[in-house]
């Protein structure tokens, strides 16, 4: 039972020192450093309140090296149900002060703590309970959950006002807490797996020591559960795991039944349930079962980790032109996630920054089947994999070999794997954007190389494209070994445009060193471009016009004239 690792967030240089001291703390934590202003930092960022906000909404906890006010009205606009908060925290940038600001339940304290320790300072507590009793009783230590949160708060408040409390069973963790106990108190902690109705007198705490299993299909199955617990008379919220056959790992209802419950889901090939829970908790348990649903009970919380395995996950993600900015949120969250990464090296080298504890699988541009089979083989164990491509990996990307490489597959380890696919900004988008708009109408897509299709076909579609009146993107212009082939296609297209057709020409866009050049069609050769060059050669229609601080826009309206061009 792992908790989630930490963002530290910096504004300047200054704060370099303290966050690398505080990310010895925490490995796999990653430095993100505002664009242009830190030099070294893991993550670079444009925007310091929609970064911060957007590691929030991912439940991410938050270490902010700067003032708490800026903090503070950065995700005030978040705040809205105090219960669900990551920890957030603001430090000084020389580490003199430990600030923690929102998260009390979801253990701020325990963070800014250790942070303080650290760096050889105190942290400014400001929680009335926590520095009274020197516990959070409202956030209980994982492998435990909180009754009821309201109850709670009124709980700690007559605690705060004088009252004495007794604790009904094992609570380890209060052991070195200054709690006013008395045998004959009329406030209670009780802490069991039992049903209960809550009280106002009682603050409930369920370790979580139940296993759920699943043996056949059941309708309803969240209902169900509910039901069965209910006839042994145990809490919900002592479920610890949903446990299934790994021949159901794709099954919606079991997914849908874990994300209900708020629970993990795990799958095993053999083995009693007993067995498993046994070998969870290193202890013995006791058995009940019920129309296909099967409950062990444990003395002591579980851990789902050591439990079965979860559902393997294979994400074919777009990295975008290369920009940190223009990669979306998704991928990135889906690259923190990941245990493997597998890509050309080139753009796995892009994705990082990695943890110590990620596995990266670098191969060559060529080896596109060999990679989705080894990423099938890595997430069909269970593992969360990651396969990487540049721009969007279904634009001439990972996506079709992965696929590919599934649908040839009758392995049904390989068809019960979680597989997304993640999008991301191609390199025709951001060269089109860094120019304006000149893909604004119907466009055409294509790639110039004859690796893997006929050079006919290649003619024949550029002809028919161009004929079209369309606006053409050519990935892949030239290379060594088809030094001929762009201007060959320029032939093509000139049969059907004007020479003074605009072309961009956008090399490494997103990337270090990138360039952007407007010309026309009767100006281009091919010694202007290279492998990594985006051409995109506009329509009848696509215009160009001064920029006011030097350069040219294009664009190519969205209206098409009355009468086809000829």
């Amino acid at each position: 039972m792992t908790r989630p690792v930490p963002a530290i967030v910096i504004l300047g240089n200054g704060s370099l020192a303290t966050a690398r001291k505080i990310q010895q703390m925490y490995p796999g934590a990653l430095i993100h450093g505002l664009a242009e202003r830190v030099d070294g930092a893991d993550r670079v960022y444009r925007e310091f309140g929609a970064t911060l906000r957007q590691l929030y909404q991912h439940d991410t906890p938050i270490i902010a090296l700067c003032a708490a006010g800026i903090v503070i009205r950065t995700l005030a606009p978040l705040l809205l149900e105090k219960g669900a908060e990551p920890p957030v925290l603001a430090v000084a940038e020389d580490g003199s002060a430990v600030v923690p600001l929102l998260g009390g339940l979801g253990g701020v304290n325990v963070l800014a703590r250790e942070i303080a320790d650290g760096l050889g300072v105190a942290a400014a507590i400001t929680t009335s309970g926590e520095l009274r009793f020197g516990t959070c009783l409202l956030n209980p230590p994982s492998g435990y959950a909180l009754g009821d949160l309201e109850l709670g708060k009124r709980f700690v408040s007559d605690l705060l006002a004088g009252e004495s409390v007794r604790i009904e069973g094992a609570a380890p963790w209060l052991a070195q807490a200054q709690l006013p106990q008395d045998p004959q108190a009329h406030l209670t902690i009780h802490v069991g797996s039992a049903e209960r109705e809550p009280a106002v007198n009682e603050l409930l705490i369920y370790p979580q020591n139940v296993l759920v299993a699943v043996s056949a299909d059941v309708a309803d199955l969240p209902n169900a559960i509910r039901d069965v617990l209910h006839q042994a008379k145990i809490a919900v919220q002592s479920v610890a795991c949903l446990l299934a056959s790994d021949q159901q790992m794709a099954s919606p209802a079991l997914r849908e039944a874990a994300l209900e419950l708020g629970v993990p889901l795990r799958f095993a090939t053999a083995g009693s349930v007993a067995e498993l829970a046994e070998n969870a908790a290193g202890q013995s348990v006791s058995i009940h079962a019920n129309n296909g649903i099967a409950l062990a009970v444990a003395d002591r919380p579980l851990d789902p980790l050591l439990i079965g395995r979860p559902r393997g996950r294979l994400a074919v993600i777009g990295l975008g032109p290369g920009a940190a900015e223009l990669m979306v949120p998704a991928v990135k969250a889906e690259l923190a996630r990941a245990n493997d990464v597998l890509g050309y090296e080139t753009y796995v080298r892009m994705a990082g920054p990695f943890r110590a504890d990620q596995v990266l699988h670098c191969t060559d541009n060529r080896e596109e089947m060999q990679r989705a089979r080894h990423a099938f083989e890595l997430a069909a164990q269970g593992r969360s994999v990651v396969v990487v491509s540049s721009g969007d990996p279904g634009v001439f990307a990972m996506a079709a070999a992965v696929l590919e490489a599934l649908h040839e597959s009758s392995d049904s380890s390989w068809h019960s794997v979680d597989l997304e696919i993640l999008p991301g900004v191609s390199a025709s988008l951001a060269t089109a954007a860094q120019a304006g708009a000149p893909l604004g109408h119907d466009f055409c897509v294509m790639s110039l190389s004859d690796n893997l299709k006929p050079w006919t076909i290649i003619e024949k579609r550029l002809d028919l494209a161009a004929e079209a009146d369309l606006a053409l993107a050519f990935y892949n212009p030239i290379s060594r070994s088809r030094p001929w082939q762009l201007g060959r296609a320029l032939e093509i297209v000139a049969q059907h445009r004007t020479p003074e057709t605009p072309v961009v020409l956008g090399r490494d866009i997103g990337r270090p060193g990138q360039t952007l050049r407007v010309t026309t069609l009767g100006q281009l050769t091919p010694e202007q471009v290279d492998m990594r060059t985006m051409v995109l050669i506009g329509s009848s229609t696509t215009c160009v016009f001064p920029r006011a601080e030097g350069g040219e826009w294009v664009y190519t309206p969205r209206w098409y004239p009355a009468k086809p061009v000829s």
